[in-house]
């Protein structure tokens, strides 16, 4: 025996609402915080009056009111989120106390025992802030890797423009050297020819100090080009070189050793690798993650083996917080207090503010390179041939945190074969 009249009441004002909407905002409108608040609470008192006509928490749809908190979780900031779960936890002993009952056809009165009710109601409770609670913390966690992933784009998308950029400006030196070698020579020719009281003699002499003058600027632009194809392939220590140059001058002392040795005292033939912004951008990364931790040093080991390359990154600061470590690599994970990050600061003076993603991002193009992450404080990785100099800071293990790369030899290394083939004309730039 429902209350048909009570209920369709209800259920009209609902069809009301809905069409009143439907009419009054286009199809395409999306609802606004205030907006979807404001639904969601109509659908909970709408709920929770249904369930008062129906028997109250003796009704089992009585659990369909975790849905509309569970739905703002997602969907909400937390401060709405946290008015509708309040609203909503009050109305479960509203419906355990105030309620029409269910009657059967012939008389009979549903009701459960009061000690279910109350439990019920707890299990209501209890339930909608656990899954309020867990639907908010995976929508947190989905909306920073959301973030971070939207950062890291960013990040590459800037380091391949740098790299087009620098490329465009090698493409052009590259190209423009032979003309301007033919003109430097004619003008040299014509002025050993002419009279130098001539007014043409002067004429040959400017032709010849801007030919030289465009040589020079062409030279300039070609330094800092990273695309060209005859630069491509680069010494590994170089690629090292140029991900830690931004913060070669930020008062830390940046060693960089193969097998244990210093880069300038090692003989041998060190390994060709292909120069890609994923692998300066990551490496950078992970360098600027040590500066900013380290005291005084930072030590850039690289190790070959006859399967693998491997650089690890390591610093003398107080290593990486245990409770993290497992952690490490992903989104908004950082080891300094919002206090430490905000005394900091950027290699530039600028006030540093650490932001978690460094090391996120690093993993993110370095795995893309093929590179296998891994993290620790302290290492076994840092040998070195012998013990003398074992005293100078160069050849000292870091006690601090190291962030060890590892790559298949055919991942990263270019081989001999490859690297003294011709490389031919540059390519032009795809747009």
């Amino acid at each position: 025996r429902l209350h048909l009249p009570l209920c369709a009441l209800v259920i009209s004002a609902s069809v009301s609402f809905n069409i009143v909407a439907h009419v009054v905002n286009p199809a395409e409108k999306r609802l606004s915080e205030r907006g979807t608040l404001f639904s969601l609470y109509f659908d909970l008192l709408q709920l929770v009056t249904l369930l008062i006509l129906t028997g109250g928490l003796n009704n089992p749809f009585a659990v369909l009111i975790i849905a509309p908190v569970t739905i703002a979780a997602t969907a909400l900031r937390l401060q709405s989120t946290v008015w509708l779960g309040v609203t909503a936890l009050v109305s479960i002993p509203l419906m355990a106390a105030v309620y029409l009952p269910l009657v059967q056809a012939d008389g009979t009165v549903l009701v459960v025992p009061d000690l279910f009710r109350y439990g019920i109601a707890a299990a209501l409770a209890i339930g909608l802030v656990f899954l309020g609670l867990y639907s908010r913390r995976v929508t947190v966690e989905g909306y920073a890797m959301s973030e971070a992933l939207n950062a890291t784009q960013m990040a590459l998308a800037r380091e391949q423009r740098l790299s087009a950029i620098g490329g465009i400006a090698a493409a052009t030196a590259h190209e423009l050297g032979t003309p301007l070698a033919t003109i430097k020579l004619v003008a040299g020719e014509m002025s050993s020819e002419v009279d130098e009281e001539s007014d043409l003699a002067a004429d040959v002499s400017l032709i010849k100090s801007e030919a030289e003058r465009c040589a020079a600027i062409l030279a300039d632009l070609g330094e800092g080009a990273r695309d060209d194809s005859h630069v491509k392939q680069a010494p590994i220590s170089s690629v090292i070189e140029e991900a830690a140059r931004p913060h070669a001058k930020r008062g830390k002392a940046l060693f960089t050793r193969i097998g244990g040795v210093p880069t300038d005292e090692y003989s041998d033939e060190q390994p060709l690798v292909g120069r890609s912004p994923e692998l300066i951008h990551g490496l950078r990364n992970a360098i600027q993650n040590a500066v900013d931790y380290a005291q005084h040093n930072v030590w850039i080991d690289i190790s070959l083996t006859k399967t693998s390359l491997r650089i690890a990154v390591g610093d003398d600061g107080p290593g990486f917080s245990p409770d993290i470590l497992p952690r490490l690599g992903e989104p908004y994970v950082s080891t300094r207090s919002r206090a430490a990050r905000s005394a900091g600061t950027n290699h530039d003076g600028s006030e540093y503010q650490g932001m978690g993603l460094g090391l996120f991002i690093a993993r993110m193009l370095l795995e893309q390179t093929g590179a296998v992450i891994a993290f620790a404080n302290g290492s076994d990785a840092w040998g070195r041939k012998s013990d003398e100099g074992a005293g100078e800071p160069r050849y000292m293990r870091p006690p601090g945190a190291v962030t060890q790369m590892t790559w298949p030899l055919d991942a990263l290394v270019v081989s001999k074969n490859e690297s003294r083939r011709a490389l031919g004309r540059n390519k032009r730039f795809q747009t």
